[in-house]
């Protein structure tokens, strides 16, 4: 098992990733071949696939803004879970994060995610109650389907 940084050219293998993980949400545009290559651009080294041969068998999109690490889209193909892969891809972009200066890491799990959730858990990550999440959609082409 190779984990490393993605490119723009492993997009074909990462969505076809997404579209098999349940329950997992794809923004139209931000997912997109463009929108992901924007965000690969602006974060170059932080996110990070796992592969086996030629088969990507995990993602995590990974990026930062000076202040605060985030990741998005953290998956691992069914079949190859419970191996570690997932805390491996997690530990290798904290990594990354630690090496552009960065000192906090945030994710995002929905609350009906028992799978990821029961993860991050399990790996050490805090549950923050103390707060509320909002957002604000400046495109509403951006949308998001369920899998």
């Amino acid at each position: 098992m190779k984990i490393r940084a993605m490119t723009a050219e492993d997009y074909d293998k990462v969505y076809a990733l997404w579209k098999t993980i349940k329950g997992f949400g794809i923004r139209s545009i931000d997912d997109s071949r463009e929108g992901i290559a924007r965000f690969l651009k602006r974060n170059p080294t932080t996110s990070i696939v796992a592969q086996e041969g030629e088969q990507v068998v995990g993602a995590i999109l990974c990026g930062h803004d000076g202040r605060r690490g985030c990741f998005y889209h953290v998956c691992v193909k069914e079949a190859y879970r419970k191996h570690g892969i997932g805390k491996r891809m997690a530990e290798e972009a904290m990594e990354a994060l630690k090496a552009e200066g960065i000192s906090k890491v945030n994710l995002i799990a929905f609350r009906t995610n028992e799978v990821g959730n029961c993860f991050w858990k399990s790996v050490g990550w805090t549950f923050r109650e103390d707060l509320n999440y909002y957002e604000f959609s400046l495109n509403e082409k951006n949308i998001t389907t369920f899998q």
